[in-house]
């Protein structure tokens, strides 16, 4: 018995066939990166990612053969919109990166008092509605990726999305979801007609068949990316956390089905997220931000040129025993959790003429693992539980001297995921599991193995030198930092 998953990133998309042992085959991979027509604002296709979702799932199902469930995981509140009759999209998509709306952002808070951030699916809908003729058609219908698809894969007959993907995107709120419905305070707001929105359905179960593939398989499961990778590495017991190192940096704890007083940026920085649901049942998480991440060592690379390629600050920086005092703060767009300081810039301390590349880019690293400790102690605080160990992936994950600097910056072991995405497992255990491929989500996660557990080797006794040097990165551009979403 195996499930499909398909998988869409902000730049490429892949899929692959997932057997009853976790192993995967038939995996394949299209780039389809935004385009940014002009500074803060990103776009995508639709219509060339129908097509390639068609292309890599029946390259997969050609490779693997029939499928038991599809299931599918997405970037989160990126916006499209399509004419209900030919399926056909009715202006460009806006990337969950879209900056267009950080004005709107501000004046509805000043004059409403709702608070959105421009990454958020809701203002990206309201601008659309406002700026694109087409999108007022009662014909028009909108959703996230998932939603688009579902909508591709079924040839349009399901027009959903579920609960994890729905909470990221501004239009419902604590209490709507426990109901699988959308906020009406928003959408009448917003002037958003609810026509035009998909169905809230539960995580796991039948949603609609994929007719638009050979053999027409179930759709099972529908999930947010971050919230799909938690689950791929076993984190549905409170206090199980994960940390992705992409080009950003997320940090998400399961905590339980208790449902939180409400969806904003609580305390320390951290947002409520629904994991998954199941039937009426909401599976409640929390999730951190790092705003960047693996692009610090893409500007190593590509802007300053002390590396030839990303693979290689690994060696480099192990080419040294310690950064020799030099600290780096990772904030080329500002920092997120827990300060959410937009005008934070990247910061370089403790240089002295001694201070060679390997230091440079030993620093990068480690103030990359920093930061992912920022992440978990934010965590920690907002929700009252300890995260025993932490398991990671993303590009990162597979740097040595990153994750090892991670795991004496946390202080406790830290387990590398064998695929460097999870998320193709997460949302396989979540199709497979409503369709009787495990008995349980528990039976499901219990097959995961780490490729590896780095365990800290030195005391975290830089974390002080840390907080000092984030405290000079920060409010270096102060009306950025005034921003607050």
């Amino acid at each position: 018995m195996s499930v499909l998953v398909i998988d869409v990133g902000t730049t490429g998309l892949r899929a692959a066939v997932v057997r009853e042992d976790t192993s995967l085959v038939g995996y394949t991979y299209e780039t389809l990166p935004p385009t940014s027509p002009f500074a803060g604002l990103v776009e995508f296709d639709g219509g060339a990612m129908r097509e390639a979702v068609i292309r890599v799932a029946t390259a997969a199902l050609r490779h693997a053969g029939a499928v038991r469930a599809v299931g599918i995981t997405s970037q989160r509140a990126s916006t499209i919109v399509w004419d209900e009759r030919t399926g056909e999209p009715l202006a460009p998509g806006l990337s969950w990166q879209d900056l267009r709306t950080v004005g709107d952002c501000i004046r509805l808070r000043s004059e409403h008092g709702l608070v959105f951030a421009p990454n958020q699916t809701a203002t990206k809908l309201s601008w659309l509605m406002s700026n694109v003729e087409a999108v007022r058609s009662p014909h028009a219908r909108a959703g996230t990726v998932d939603t688009w698809v579902a909508g591709v894969l079924s040839n349009f007959s399901v027009h959903a999305t579920d609960s994890s993907n729905a909470a990221i995107t501004g239009l419902a709120d604590h209490a709507s979801l426990s109901t699988h419905e959308w906020s009406s305070n928003v959408l009448h707001t917003l002037g958003i007609d609810q026509a035009m929105l998909p169905h809230i359905v539960p995580t796991m179960g039948y949603i609609g068949d994929a007719s638009a593939l050979p053999g027409a398989p179930p759709i099972m499961a529908m999930v947010g990316d971050q919230q799909s990778s938690l689950i791929g590495q076993g984190g549905i017991v409170a206090g199980a956390a994960k940390a992705t190192f992409g080009t950003g940096g997320m940090f998400d704890m399961y905590s339980g089905t208790v449902t939180p007083s409400h969806l904003a940026r609580t305390t320390n920085g951290t947002f409520p997220i629904v994991v998954y649901s199941r039937d009426n049942t909401l599976h409640w998480g929390s999730e951190a931000i790092m705003l960047t991440a693996g692009s610090n060592v893409e500007w190593l690379v590509n802007d300053l040129g002390l590396l030839p390629d990303a693979a290689s600050s690994d060696a480099v920086a192990a080419s040294v025993q310690s950064s020799d005092g030099v600290v780096y703060v990772p904030a080329l767009i500002g920092l997120g959790t827990p300060h959410w300081d937009y005008g934070a810039r990247g910061t370089l301390l403790g240089l002295t003429r001694g201070s060679g590349r390997a230091h440079v880019v030993r620093a990068v690293l480690e103030g990359v693992a920093h930061r992912g400790a920022d992440l978990l102690e934010a965590t920690e605080a907002d929700m009252n539980l300890r995260v025993e160990r932490l398991r990671v992936d993303g590009g990162m994950s597979r740097n040595s001297v990153f994750v090892q600097a991670l795991a004496n910056a946390i202080e406790r072991p830290v387990e590398v995921c064998r695929d460097t995405e999870a998320t193709t497992l997460g949302a396989a255990f979540l199709a497979g599991t409503a369709a009787g491929v495990w008995d349980s989500l528990t039976s499901a996660t219990s097959l995961i193995r780490p490729l590896r557990t780095v365990i800290p080797d030195s005391p975290a006794s830089a974390r002080s030198q840390w907080h000092e040097a984030v405290r000079r990165a920060r409010g270096w551009i102060p009306e950025l930092s005034a921003l607050d979403f």
